[in-house]
């Protein structure tokens, strides 16, 4: 079990990591025609390169549209994808100033507690993603500008939230056998 969960894991985050350098040259590329095209219209009136301003102008250089959508999708998208592997590896930012001194044992049960805890907000954030999925898919709303659905970004955040759900309840359970055990089972990140 624990290797599926681990290839479900990290195939989701990189999957995440992906869309994250797509999304990443996507702004690249906006952001150097959005700077093309105002370099074009300033050359234009003026007495400095107006041939190189004109070319620039007509050629219809200018940023990418709808990328503010994309990136808004595509960053929710990659952050549910980071979590499984995050909480495979129990890479999740902590602040033990408290519990840095108590006794190992108990320390496993205090980390147990947290899984659980932790995994229930997952599973609770995955359950309220399907439902605003399921409204956008019943009232049909898309985008301002690329007119797509809003429905498949819920979606394809639903689907990596669902195995950051699968992630969160098998690493809870792995660390309450850890604490009963005092045997290993995780990784520690």
């Amino acid at each position: 079990m624990q290797s599926l969960v681990k290839f479900m894991s990290l195939g989701s985050a990189l999957v995440g990591g992906v869309v994250l350098l797509g999304l990443i040259g996507l702004n690249t590329l906006s952001i150097i025609g959005r700077g093309l095209s105002k370099l074009g219209h300033a050359l234009v009136g003026g007495d400095w390169m107006p041939v190189l301003g004109n070319t620039l102008v007509v050629s219809g250089i200018d940023e990418i549209k709808g990328t503010y959508e994309l990136t808004e999708s595509g960053v929710a998208f990659a952050i549910f994808s980071f979590l499984s592997v995050c909480q495979f590896y129990g890479a999740h930012a902590t602040v033990d100033v408290f519990t840095s001194r108590l006794p190992r044992s108990t320390l496993a049960w205090v980390r147990a507690f947290w899984e659980i805890i932790l995994s229930i907000t997952i599973l609770f954030i995955t359950l309220r993603l399907y439902d605003g999925m399921q409204r956008y898919l019943g009232n049909g709303e898309t985008t301002l500008f690329l007119q797509f659905p809003v429905w498949w970004s819920y979606g394809a955040c639903v689907i990596a939230a669902s195995i950051a759900s699968i992630t969160a309840v098998y690493c809870a359970s792995a660390r309450i056998i850890e604490a009963s055990t005092g045997n290993s089972i995780l990784p520690e990140g």
